[in-house]
């Protein structure tokens, strides 16, 4: 599982004219779901999330987290996360798990965050979304659960 995670000012996510997300300060989660994640890639990330220290305190030190400040998350669904364009002009999704099973795990790992008492919003799964972000810094991160230290 791979996620791209930019913290925010603010965000939405709108589908066909109707905003079916939209948070405050806090982070805008982009998710791939790849072929054979686990309950652990979930859990992994979900925790590596929320507690990754990438707000700053009042000295403007990356010391503090999103469960620290109370953050709201925006999830939203990514597959192109696992594109594979070492090869061609057009990227391979092989790897990508089928959108049956990465909606499964998807909604998994949505409830995985919603237990850390956090605000959660989320994009529509499979459907073309706009996604409005205004980045805080910048600050973008990727992580990936294959990657654990």
């Amino acid at each position: 599982m791979k996620v791209l995670l930019q913290r925010v000012s603010g965000a939405s996510v709108t589908v066909a004219g109707e905003v079916v997300g939209k948070i405050g300060k806090g982070l805008v989660v982009f998710v791939g779901v790849a072929n054979g994640d686990t309950d652990k890639d979930i859990q992994y990330l979900a925790q590596k999330i929320v507690n990754l220290r990438i707000f700053a305190d009042p000295e403007d030190r990356f010391n503090l987290s999103a469960l620290d400040i109370k953050a709201e998350l925006l999830l939203v669904s990514q597959f192109t996360l696992l594109a594979d364009t070492r090869k061609g002009r057009r990227p391979s999704f092989t790897d990508a798990a089928p959108p049956a099973e990465a909606e499964k795990l998807f909604q998994q790992f949505v409830e995985q965050v919603r237990a850390t008492g956090l605000k959660v919003a989320t994009g529509r799964f499979q459907q073309y979304m706009q996604v409005e972000i205004h980045n805080d810094g910048p600050v973008t991160i990727m992580l990936d659960s294959q990657e654990k230290g």
